[in-house]
């Protein structure tokens, strides 16, 4: 049996688990520029930025991180990744009880600390989407422990940035197919 073959029988049994992409991309492009047009202090924000160009320019996301992130911002960001409200509030070292309630407060913007840790996940997110094609295989790579991380399993290294630089560096490394 091919690999593909093992990974997407793996990733039928983890669809159960883990939710598919439910937020429509153009949404989430138009949101970003909207936040930034409106934390941003001078103009000049395209209209046609993409959310994944906006992950990429690390000085947009440096003042998006200082601005905070409103919580629904947070929901669309949420909902284009693969990971549950739980796994979120354990991402970011809240209790599932704190992010509820930031759900029900209005407005509320996600401290700067946070905001870094959202966009952090949100990078490796994109890229390993893109680079698996789907959430599926992305999660059963997630979850699975490797041998280039240290026999550790990539989603317990995107908790800090040292560990996310990691995984993203070994993400490059598969679409690049460098297997060393």
């Amino acid at each position: 049996m091919k690999i593909q073959d093992k990974c997407r029988i793996f990733g039928d049994k983890l669809g159960n688990m883990y939710k598919d992409v439910s937020v429509n991309t153009a949404s989430l492009n138009e949101a970003i520029v909207n936040y930034l047009t409106s934390v941003r202090k001078t103009t000049g924000i395209r209209k046609n930025l993409s959310y994944r160009e906006f992950l990429s320019d690390r000085m947009l996301l440096v003042q998006a991180i200082r601005a905070g992130i409103p919580y629904r911002l947070f929901v669309m960001i949420k909902d284009e990744s693969p990971f549950n409200e739980e796994e979120w509030a354990d991402l970011l070292s809240i209790s599932l009880k704190s992010l509820q309630r930031y759900k029900a407060a209005k407005d509320y913007l996600f401290k700067p600390s946070h905001s870094e840790k959202i966009f952090e996940i949100a990078e490796v997110t994109e890229l390993g989407k893109a680079v698996f094609d789907n959430n599926e295989k992305f999660m059963l790579w997630l979850s699975t422990p490797s041998f280039a991380l240290g026999n550790l399993k990539p989603v317990d290294l995107i908790r800090d940035s040292y560990g996310k630089e990691m995984v993203i560096g070994e993400l490059h490394r598969i679409d690049q197919a460098i297997f060393a």
